[in-house]
């Protein structure tokens, strides 16, 4: 039950269908392979149900700025880069050996790699709320509809649900630090000359120099990327910050009215109190001068 849950949770649809943009991709060039984003719209649009102003505009900025450049421009840009990366010798073995050397790992392979991980702590929020949601349901099973809730609102930030989406955010931060700390020690300040020399490199001869292609549109796309990379930076933290200082405002509420009830409460048990003696005070004097009243004699018929 826990998994049809988790699987409602995640919403079907978004207003940017990047499957189609996909699905003419694969009409345009036989023999392209891509990443499959199908389920990587499905999760985001499913956390996004349970986010903030700032999640929202995160969502937004990754999909538009960051998806949809990588699926319908930067692939192609970088293509099979292996092959244009040419080198001025015809030693065997040399130029894949360089080309190994100043690309560890292709720019375009570690940008799919940093939006999926990126996206996996959203995963945390939507199997909380399932969580949730399967306990609503199982309460309901076992002490009939009409039982009282154990949530409100199965999606509201509260208790452990707002811990684990505050996680998320912290998760998601470091990911993108990281992943821009790897970018800019593997490629010098996110840097892609034109010319690279391979020297003390086997079986290379003395110096080799190898030549990218397109550096200046590798540049500006690589620019683009990290820039878009350090805006949801900057939105996850301000969504860090504004879910604590809510949070923080909201106890703060609370503990402002729990001690004006216990000051009014001790108030209304003092003024009590008083009457209480004033009231013990009263009554033996009315009842001396009842005493006395009766004991006096009766000179009115004199």
């Amino acid at each position: 039950m826990f998994w049809v849950t988790l699987r409602s949770q995640v919403a079907p649809g978004w207003h940017l269908d990047v499957q189609k943009l996909l699905k003419e991709r694969h009409r345009g060039g036989a023999g392209e392979t891509t990443m499959d984003w199908k389920t990587f719209q499905a999760l985001l649009s499913g956390v996004n149900k349970y986010s903030t102003a700032f999640g929202r505009i995160w969502l937004s900025v990754v999909f538009v700025f960051r998806v949809l450049v990588y699926v319908v421009a930067a692939e192609k840009v970088w293509g099979d880069e292996q092959k244009e990366f040419d080198c001025n010798t015809r030693q065997p073995g040399c130029t894949n050996v360089c080309y190994d050397h100043y690309f560890p790992i292709s720019h375009i392979r570690l940008w799919a790699l940093q939006l999926i991980f990126v996206t996996c702590p959203s995963l945390l929020v939507i199997m909380h709320v399932a969580y949730r949601d399967d306990r609503e349901k199982k309460n309901q099973l076992k002490n009939g509809e009409n039982c009282s809730k154990l949530y409100s609102n199965t999606g509201k930030k509260h208790g452990g649900l707002w811990w684990t989406y505050l996680l998320s955010l912290f998760f998601k931060t470091g990911i993108e630090i990281t992943f821009l700390f790897i970018l800019h020690k593997m490629w010098d300040s996110f840097d892609i000359p034109r010319l690279v020399k391979c020297t003390n490199v086997d079986p290379c001869p003395n110096i080799v120099d190898c030549y990218i292609a397109r550096p200046t549109e590798k540049k500006v796309f690589t620019y683009f990327m990290v820039a878009a990379s350090a805006i949801c930076i900057v939105l996850s933290t301000c969504e860090i910050f504004y879910l604590i200082f809510k949070r923080f405002v909201r106890c703060a509420q609370k503990y402002k009215k729990k001690t004006n009830h216990s000051v009014t409460y001790s108030k209304a048990s003092t003024c009590h109190c008083h009457m209480k003696l004033e009231n013990m005070e009263t009554k033996p004097k009315n009842k001396d001068q009842d005493s006395l009243r009766a004991s006096a004699p009766d000179l009115t018929s004199v």
